[in-house]
């Protein structure tokens, strides 16, 4: 693994909770690292697994998925979808063989600014410990080796 290892985080956030966390802790320049790419959804709660999976075969290295406190959802009791969804996928990812700690769950409400920032801190350490996950590369290299097996064929 090397020093310079810098992850490439994929963030699903809540428009109405976590988004707004994150335009808060922008907003009152709380310094936090630059690791996270958003994605807004309206709910946490519209996660789908394959989003997770499409990011981290695309080249992310983890995932974090923020949003509205239990009950305390805009649209009633969809985090708590959000919450079955990460618990499965974590399962996946563990039958992968892939550290489950890729992927974070995090209720943020939208005046959590300085939880938001601290939260993106803490998960960006956690996969730079874990290092790259190399699986857009471990991909590529299974279908080159495909490709060569049916040519040989």
């Amino acid at each position: 693994m090397s020093e310079h290892f810098e992850p490439v985080i994929i963030g699903f956030t809540c428009n109405w909770c976590s988004y707004r966390a994150a335009d808060l802790a922008g907003t009152t320049r709380l310094k936090y690292a630059p690791n996270v790419r958003l994605v807004r959804l309206m709910c946490s709660g519209r996660i789908d697994p394959t989003f997770v999976m499409k990011a981290l075969s695309s080249g992310a290295d983890g995932v974090l998925i923020t949003g509205c406190h239990p009950g305390e959802c805009h649209y009633i009791k969809q985090n708590y979808k959000a919450l079955r969804r990460h618990l499965l996928l974590q399962r996946l990812l563990k039958g992968l063989g892939i550290a489950p700690e890729r992927i974070r769950l995090v209720w943020v409400s939208a005046a959590e600014g300085t939880k938001w920032a601290s939260t993106i801190n803490s998960f960006v350490e956690e996969i730079r410990a874990l290092g790259p996950l190399g699986w857009q590369k471990k991909l590529a290299a299974d279908s080159k080796q495909d490709v060569a097996q049916e040519v040989q064929a």
